[in-house]
């Protein structure tokens, strides 16, 4: 099944799942040949390993608490907090509890073509 991503108007519900964060998956919002918008849902505990987006990218906390590894040094994200990184900076990921982020990749500007 195709997944269907919102339209330019369109109006996407990023209100904390609050009981519901158990259940829900990460699930991508929008995807344009510019950009990425995806909520990430990751479980406390749950690790993603060192990598890099090639374009500019930022992160909200929705809810819970994440320790987001970037530049050398490890930042606390909680609700309503946001981080932004240059296109291809190595980062890494842990939720301390069951949290959701808002991740947004931006896929085609002058700091993503030079690292294409």
């Amino acid at each position: 099944m195709a997944v269907t991503h919102a339209q330019a108007g369109e109006i996407i519900d990023i209100s904390p799942l609050g009981p519901h964060l158990h259940a829900a998956s990460t699930m991508a919002l929008v995807k344009t040949d510019a950009m990425e918008v995806l909520r990430l849902v990751l479980p406390a505990g749950k690790q993603i390993a060192p990598h890099a987006a090639r374009g500019e990218i930022t992160v909200q906390c929705l809810e819970g608490k994440v320790a987001f590894e970037a530049r050398g040094a490890e930042h606390e994200l909680t609700a309503g907090k946001l981080l932004y990184l240059a296109a291809a900076e190595v980062h890494a990921l842990r939720a301390i509890e069951d949290s959701s982020l808002l991740v947004t990749i931006l896929l085609s500007s002058k700091a993503a073509a030079k690292t294409a």
